[in-house]
């Protein structure tokens, strides 16, 4: 099956279940990383991943890593930390800083200048939010990523200090919960949000959850800059 290619007025993509099975979901290439072309890519379970030096890549796996609610698992070690965590834990305070944190990897990057502006457009426009982790006055951890009515799609989390991106997900997993959220999009599982009790389903049912969730409306005040609690 060839792949799609789209340019930058294109904001038709393909239907997800023709992504190629290798690599896994990968469905097309081309386009631009505007807010309008992520917001549409969202709304149908794709997501874009790729390296600086490469066009646009667009995806939508099979299976897919998500978190649905009630669903979070916290082991004894984790549990024994987060009593007696350092850190203090905000939303939406530092959202240009954590993109640019998570960018920041030795093995390289695939968070370049256009994905930075995109999501920084996502954010202006209430879309992308940024979970942030201070020691002192030092942001040490976090995660950014967008709200699709009652799903949160996670992009990417980094951690300077011990726990402190598990310490973020934890905590705005609980927020999002208690405003209504229904499942968190891990995208790909990998040992992080495995140990968190991330699981795949096919992508199947991750489109049926998104087609029925994504109509949900959450309280905006889910989304004001605040402080958030473990």
């Amino acid at each position: 099956m060839p792949l799609f290619q789209l340019d930058d007025s294109d904001f038709d993509f393909p239907e997800p279940h023709l992504a190629l099975k290798e690599p896994n979901g990968l469905l097309a290439i081309g386009g631009d990383i505007s807010p309008s072309r992520l917001k549409v890519a969202y709304q149908l379970g794709i997501f874009p991943w790729y390296f600086p030096s490469e066009a646009p890549l667009w995806w939508s796996p099979d299976p897919r890593a998500v978190l649905p609610a009630g669903s979070l698992h916290i082991g004894r070690t984790l549990q024994k930390f987060l009593r007696r965590h350092p850190y203090k834990i905000t939303l939406n305070h530092a959202f240009s800083s954590v993109i640019e944190s998570c960018s920041i990897r030795e093995e390289g990057t695939w968070i370049g200048t256009d994905i930075k502006k995109g999501y920084e457009g996502l954010h202006q426009e209430g879309l992308a939010h940024s979970v942030e982790v201070w020691e002192a006055d030092e942001l040490v951890g976090g995660l950014y990523g967008v709200g699709v009515g009652a799903v949160f799609c996670g992009e990417s989390m980094f951690s300077r200090k011990d726990n402190a991106s598990k310490c973020a997900f934890i905590a705005f997993y609980n927020h999002f919960l208690r405003y209504g959220g229904q499942l968190f999009d891990c995208q790909v599982l990998n040992s992080h949000t495995s140990a968190l009790g991330a699981t795949e389903i096919s992508r199947e049912s991750y489109l049926s959850s998104l087609s029925r969730w994504k109509k949900v409306i959450i309280d905006k005040k889910c989304w004001y800059q605040q402080s958030l609690e473990l």
